[in-house]
């Protein structure tokens, strides 16, 4: 396995970029994101940074992972300093998301005088597909926003629900535009037939700009090139190549940066010879066409070549074995 086409390795662009303070990792399902955005936490935290090690993905393997219970809150990782987890109750979220909605729905139905129940609107906004990803972008935004770690690495859901879960903050920016502009129209409506000058308090009003502001706030973290970077990990198989390549693309197009690409899970050529079996030998002859695909379709973004691993990377001597593979 050589390096030799690397350009810049993982290490180089941290060193190049010392203020990134957002990791994210994706990609097609399988490849190993939770792994290695594990591993990377783990060589964030021994530099001496403060580190958040997160999951947006609803099907957590944080916990797995690393050996102990993360779930719900944030943990101190043992064994690591400076390192901590958390995989994110996404029933949790959801509930405290829909209990927001409902009150937002009293607040506009009081002001509305409808007389019509909350929780009619509540359960059509909240059985939404898109439901589960907008409650876990909002939670992802808090952590963000609290500043209290150094640097945040996420364990993105697969690419396909990570781009629309980035995606979002855009989205948002649009759709609460256009809701403050209704709002304020209405209210200016409201205020014009009564017969008091007096400007009544509207809870929803303050509700959208707040959140306009959170979302804006959002979009500038998740744009900045110095501060954020999406790495994308793909194995040297076509369909893993294949999703990366569509939405690197797609996240180009949001002004998401891309970090770059990690090739995981690459057979080690010295562990093959002419008595190997020979589904290896043609294993390693299929990687090595893929892998021209990757120089070819990834110039300059080739961040860094992991090889397949004896067992699974689980705990952390194989998560620090993967670090040190990683940041070479």
């Amino acid at each position: 396995m050589t390096t030799k086409s690397i350009e810049v390795s993982m290490k180089t662009f941290f060193a190049n970029n010392p203020n990134e303070r957002f990791i994210f990792f994706g990609g097609k399902g399988g490849v190993g994101k939770t792994a290695l955005a594990g591993a990377t936490a783990i060589w964030l935290a021994k530099q001496g940074k403060r580190v958040m090690l997160a999951s947006t993905n609803p099907v957590h393997s944080l916990s797995g992972l690393l050996g102990q219970n993360v779930f719900g809150q944030h943990t101190a990782v043992n064994g690591v300093p400076n390192l901590w987890a958390y995989e994110i109750d996404t029933k949790d979220t959801i509930e405290r998301s829909k209990q927001e909605i409902r009150e937002k729905v009293q607040w506009f139905l009081k002001f509305a005088d409808i007389s019509t129940k909350a929780e009619e609107f509540v359960e059509s906004a909240t059985m939404n597909p898109a439901f589960e990803e907008s409650a876990m972008f909002e939670n992802m935004v808090d952590l963000m926003l609290k500043n209290e770690y150094d640097i945040y690495v996420f364990d993105t859901a697969p690419t396909a629900n990570a781009r629309r879960l980035l995606g979002m903050s855009k989205v948002y920016g649009l759709w609460v535009g256009k809701m403050l502009k209704s709002r304020e129209e209405a209210r200016s409506l409201r205020e014009l037939l009564s017969f008091t000058k007096k400007k009544e308090k509207d809870p929803l009003m303050d509700y959208l700009v707040g959140f306009r502001d959170r979302m804006e706030q959002a979009r500038k973290l998740l744009t900045d090139k110095a501060l954020t970077a999406f790495f994308f990990v793909t194995l040297p198989e076509a369909l893993p190549i294949a999703v990366i390549t569509r939405f690197i693309g797609w996240f180009h197009d949001f002004g998401i940066p891309v970090g770059g690409v990690v090739v995981n899970m690459i057979i080690d050529h010295r562990q093959v010879n002419d008595k190997s079996p020979e589904f290896v030998i043609n294993r390693v002859a299929m990687q090595d066409g893929y892998m021209e695909e990757v120089w070819e379709k990834f110039p300059g973004m080739v961040r860094a070549l992991l090889p397949l691993y004896e067992s699974d990377v689980r705990g952390l001597p194989t998560l620090s074995l993967m670090a040190d593979n990683l940041f070479v």
